[in-house]
């Protein structure tokens, strides 16, 4: 498999911070997203979900997103990502947790913490190997990673989240040094990395997916939650009161198109009245759709591609 260089500059993400990482990619890896949130805060899981949360350590600094596609050439994702964390290790990182799809924690894993939305990024549940690691003092780095990687039938996906901790700011924790983040990025008061992100891609893409919604089986029935995209949707439309925005339910291809719209749209109003009603957003603001499954972002063929496709999407409509 021919290999490449490929650079990721750290150091353009502050000031205080020198040096690059350098990581080799193979040479037909394409970026699909490069995402800076700016001064945010990032849970950077240190273990896998416990059942009822994933342990992390909350750091605030400078946030970045990246994500690539690799064009299927037989590796794994485990084959992927030996490589890339023997050279984190060479560039001075120390590797804090790694697991691998079900010893991660499966799906509650995998919602439970930051994902760039389909298609530019794509997780098969069964199938995915995530690294975290700092650069720098264990108590004080400058420097922490997550890295994910996973692939489809087309291709492999490889996941870099870093931030350039504000030494200002420092490191918030809990727990003894931890702090605890609730499955489906289910933090009360939406952490600043989740409202910096839906607001980012809001402006920027015109729509967002609410990835930490989930519903009750079968039913168009919002769950309890708490749900972070929710809060960080109401803050956004708070903040831009001149703006609607379209509440755009999503289904798998299981059924009838009639009855999936109608499901999907119903799922859709369930998450309007619960902006409503529980977050304090304005009614006029917000209209609730439905497509069925005419907009799939993933394959109908596999069992992590219908899960991809059941949900709902927050869409830009009107700036009046």
């Amino acid at each position: 498999m021919i290999l490449r260089a490929l650079t990721v500059f750290l150091a353009v993400l502050s000031p205080s911070l020198s040096g690059a990482v350098e990581l080799t990619l193979p040479a037909s890896a394409r970026q699909t997203a490069g995402q800076e949130l700016g001064i945010a805060s990032y849970a950077l899981p240190i273990a896998p979900y416990d059942g009822a949360e994933i342990p992390a350590r909350m750091f605030e600094g400078f946030v970045t997103r990246q994500s690539w596609r690799v064009e299927r050439g037989g590796v794994t994702p485990l084959q992927l990502i030996q490589p890339l964390r023997d050279e984190l290790k060479a560039n001075g990182y120390t590797l804090l947790f790694e697991c691998a799809d079900r010893t991660c924690g499966g799906f509650d894993f995998r919602f439970g913490t930051d994902v760039i939305d389909a298609p530019d990024m794509y997780i098969d549940l069964d199938d995915y190997r995530f690294l975290a690691a700092l650069k720098g003092e264990a108590d004080a780095p400058k420097v922490a990673l997550s890295l994910m990687i996973s692939r489809s039938a087309a291709a492999s996906y490889i996941q870099i989240i870093q931030i350039a901790v504000d030494e200002r700011a420092g490191i918030s924790v809990a727990k003894g040094g931890e702090i605890t983040a609730s499955t489906r990025s289910g933090l009360p008061g939406a952490p600043l990395g989740v409202q910096a992100s839906i607001a980012k891609q809001l402006d920027v893409a015109g729509h967002v997916i609410l990835s930490d919604l989930e519903f009750k089986t079968g039913s168009s029935e919002l769950g309890d939650g708490p749900f972070a995209s929710l809060e960080a949707l109401a803050r956004y439309l708070a903040s831009n009161a001149e703006r609607r925005v379209a509440l755009v339910g999503h289904t798998d291809a299981v059924g009838g198109l009639d009855g999936n719209i109608a499901l999907s749209k119903k799922r859709a109003a369930s998450v309007r009245a619960r902006l409503i009603d529980a977050h304090r957003a304005v009614a006029a603001q917000l209209s609730a759709e439905g497509v069925g499954y005419l907009a799939p972002v993933a394959s109908n063929l596999s069992k992590a591609g219908r899960d991809a496709n059941r949900r709902v999407e927050a869409v830009v409509i009107s700036t009046e």
